[in-house]
């Protein structure tokens, strides 16, 4: 018998074959106590106060207050947990955003050590429309997909294809621009007419608001999937190293979906999805890059075919607190070596030399170095103070332009 049958199991106990001493000793004391518990309950009905506990019943004037009570109580709850007509907003987003966003199919030849004649690879992603005339803001990582390993070798993209919303053409594309610093790229087709997204300010996005990714997830063209916003300014590391400042969501994001628009309720792209973290135990983790910090790298992709970047010309090593000591360093950026012809040589920077500060704001590592010049334009002038043989030095530098 299992444990169910266990904890539902009746003991049945056998009557006595006797039955004459039963009336006296069971019936007579159970009829008594049934007729002695109708009285009580009979004379306590009579009690209002009693009567109202054993049968739950309220006064008039009670009833119409915990009435007007459970409305207030009810309509509040209303417009905590109402999903604002969730699913007209989903279906209204996509539909603003389905015509702007594309697939896209890169082509590349591999070649391999096992295989004496090249072979044709694909791989797929999204795009975002950005201008009427053709012009399609997308991930790097799609487009350039140049690589080289032991056993193979990647070529760059030989062919571009794009496919419209409602529209089974092909269309070529050609590469206007690329940056793996952001891993954005601008491509264009030649048609006119197109359905640009609009763009919204992603400064203002906020945590736990509406999102919506529309891409080309494992070739399933305009796919959408709803989801929240997770965090904001969130710091991620690619397998390359690569830092990004991400905007986090639980949207479902796929192989496929990178470079297409992560879009807010309204219907406004607020970010350009890059990438997911997946492996055991994960489970909706996606990352889009800011809308807002693209739009400077998308006018210089489309106006230089590159992005112009300011530039000092140094390799450094981090000196933390540790390391500083054990060494009998100060704590900074040691100068590893100087590049030929740079900003830095021209300042006057030496290799051995320890940048403590940078524009008055004190550096710990090459990183915030990086993020300090970033926030200045080529031809800026930009202020270090260095130590070099146990003296504090200050150089102005004028940022050069990376080559």
């Amino acid at each position: 018998m299992d444990e169910n049958e266990n904890s539902y199991k009746r003991i049945v106990m056998e009557p006595e074959k006797k039955s004459s001493g039963f009336g006296k000793s069971v019936l007579v004391p159970f009829t008594s106590g049934v007729l002695g518990a109708v009285l009580v309950v009979g004379t306590c009905f009579g009690v209002p106060s009693i009567r109202q506990k054993l049968v739950g019943l309220q006064p008039l004037e009670e009833a119409v207050s915990a009435s007007s009570n459970s409305s207030t109580i009810n309509s509040t709850n209303t417009n905590l947990v109402s999903l604002s007509n969730y699913s007209d907003t989903a279906i209204a987003v996509a539909a603003k955003l389905q015509p702007s966003v594309v697939g896209i199919k890169v082509e590349y030849s591999v070649n391999s050590i096992f295989y004496r004649q090249s072979s044709t690879a694909s791989a797929e992603g999204s795009g975002v429309i950005i201008s009427e005339d053709g012009y399609i803001l997308t991930n790097n990582h799609i487009v350039n997909t140049s690589s080289n390993s032991t056993f193979y070798q990647l070529s760059e993209a030989t062919k571009i294809v794009v496919y419209l919303y409602g529209d089974d053409t092909e269309y070529e594309a050609e590469i206007v621009g690329k940056d793996s610093v952001t891993d954005l790229a601008v491509i264009k087709i030649n048609k006119t007419g197109l359905t640009p997204a609009t763009l919204g300010n992603s400064n203002d996005v906020k945590v736990g608001e509406f999102t919506m990714a529309v891409g080309n997830p494992l070739g399933m063209q305009n796919s959408v999937t709803c989801g929240i916003v997770s965090a904001v300014n969130r710091e991620v590391e690619d397998s390359d190293g690569t830092k990004y400042v991400l905007i986090q969501t639980d949207a479902a994001i796929n192989s496929g979906n990178s470079g297409g628009a992560l879009a807010n309720s309204k219907g406004e792209v607020i970010g350009i999805n890059t990438l997911k973290l997946s492996g055991s135990g994960i489970e909706g983790m996606g990352f889009a890059i800011p809308i807002s910090s693209t739009i400077d790298v998308t006018n210089q992709l489309i106006q230089y075919n590159k992005v112009k970047r300011p530039y000092i010309g140094i390799v450094g090593i981090d000196l933390d607190e540790a390391t500083a000591k054990k060494y009998n360093y100060p704590v900074g950026v040691y100068v590893r070596s100087v590049e030929d012809f740079s900003a830095a040589q021209k300042a006057g920077i030496k290799p051995g030399d320890v940048i403590i500060s940078a524009n008055g704001k004190e550096l710990k590592t090459m990183d915030e170095l990086n993020n300090i010049k970033n926030s200045q334009k080529i031809g800026d002038e930009m202020k270090l103070k260095i130590i070099r043989e146990s003296k504090e030095i200050e150089l102005a530098i004028t940022l050069g332009e990376q080559p």
